[in-house]
């Protein structure tokens, strides 16, 4: 059994953002590919990109289609962009939605001649390793949620199954992470709120995921091996940190936009927890909700300014968190405890027995204080939608393998079951 950590590198502070022109020029950038979103076009961050670009002579093309929630067909347009604009060098500004379309189009414009399949997660695709050279690729997030500046993770919604899955390879992972604090300021309430829970999550899940030691022996080369490797002694302590900061300023962040120091303390937390998953890995809670976005009906998140059902990440993710973690604490449950410590509970009369109920109600009052939906329903599923919902998360091996406690089909119907009502 071994461990390997992988992080990409990442420059933090107020204003920082104003290098990247520099880092593009000490990289021999000759033409640069700009990743971002219609609604990202019009604020601060991509301006303070562009400026940066300008002053140094750079020269680049922008691409300011990408769709919040990717989907197969939203990857598959970007990579015809990139692989026309022959870039030798890429930059992404927005939250998880442009870092992973960014990675797809660098991976396959590297990668021509491949189908968008090969690189793709089994069971869905064929999850082939990545073997050629990427170009260098700086991430610039503009939300404090996914983390995705240090993971080699990228998340699409695959249409026609119409489930999540995904990319995964060390190769894809950002050159640069620039955390520039001040870009979170433009976030409207709900994105923090939303963003934030996925930072919880990725926290949460990452230090309660299956032990590395625990699982099946790790494949002889190197280049086959997962990055996702169960929860270790280096990924906890990045986990830890980040619950901290989150059980101190997540709130503080959402009810106040002009709370610098919440913010800031969130677009770092981010980060951490992204070093943290980004090498343990993420179990059920992500695993489920995959299908919870991808078979949204009508639903249309607050403060989200698209023109598609959408219920965002960072909210399908911590829907089943109570239940998910009532359910792991049989496994470990002095983590659970620990956990729910951080978060507020307290936890001296509480029995070990109990430690997945504690989580799950210390859960239950954190959502319920930050106005979210009750549970599933309120998003607009019901019961009759279960089978589906667990026909979507089944495919996700990668994640539900790295689950502490084993779990059937019948399992993850309950789970669905209990997650239908938070409060």
């Amino acid at each position: 059994f071994l461990l390997q950590m992988s992080i990409s590198n990442i420059r933090y502070g107020e204003g920082v953002t104003k290098e990247i022109g520099m880092d593009l020029q000490n990289l021999g950038a000759r033409r640069v590919c700009l990743m971002t979103d219609q609604n990202l076009c019009q604020l601060p961050p991509v301006k303070a990109v562009l400026d940066s670009l300008a002053k140094h002579g750079i020269n680049f093309q922008m691409y300011n289609n990408v769709r919040v929630e990717p989907t197969d067909q939203s990857f598959l347009d970007a990579i015809e962009f990139a692989k026309k604009g022959e870039f030798d060098a890429y930059v992404a500004v927005g939250g998880g939605s442009v870092m992973d379309t960014c990675k797809a189009a660098n991976l396959y414009a590297a990668s021509p001649a491949s189908d968008f399949l090969q690189y793709v997660n089994a069971p869905i695709g064929r999850g082939q390793p990545v073997t050629v050279p990427l170009k260098p690729l700086i991430a610039v997030p503009t939300t404090a949620g996914t983390g995705s500046e240090t993971t080699g993770v990228a998340i699409f919604d695959f249409k026609e199954l119409k489930v999540k899955t995904g990319i995964a390879s060390r190769a894809i992972k950002p050159t640069l992470g620039i955390i520039d604090p001040l870009h979170t300021l433009s976030m409207p309430e709900r994105v923090v709120a939303n963003s934030g829970f996925d930072v919880l999550c990725h926290a949460l899940e990452s230090y309660t995921a299956l032990p590395y030691n625990q699982r099946s022996p790790c494949p002889a080369s190197p280049l086959a091996r997962p990055a996702y490797q169960g929860s270790n002694p280096i990924s906890d302590v990045w986990a830890l940190h980040a619950l901290r900061i989150v059980a101190k300023y997540l709130k503080r962040a959402i009810r106040n936009p002009e709370d610098r120091e919440a913010r800031a303390s969130m677009h770092l937390a981010s980060t951490f927890a992204g070093i943290g998953f980004g090498n343990a890995g993420v179990h059920l809670c992500h695993g489920m909700s995959y299908p919870i976005s991808g078979l949204v009906k009508t639903y249309k998140a607050k403060d989200y300014n698209v023109d598609h059902s959408l219920v965002p990440h960072g909210l399908s993710v911590v829907l089943t968190s109570p239940a998910v973690f009532a359910f792991t604490a049989q496994i470990r449950p002095e983590r659970h405890l620990e956990a729910a410590e951080i978060l507020g509970a307290d936890i001296r009369t509480a029995r070990i027995k109990e430690a997945g109920l504690v989580l799950a109600d210390t859960l239950r009052k954190f959502l319920f204080d930050l106005n979210v939906d009750d549970g599933l329903a309120a998003i607009g599923y019901s019961p009759a939608d279960i089978p589906a919902l667990v026909r979507g998360t089944l495919p996700q091996e990668r994640v539900t393998k790295l689950s502490p406690r084993p779990q059937t089909e019948e399992d993850l119907a309950a789970l669905f079951e209990a997650s239908m009502r938070l409060y």
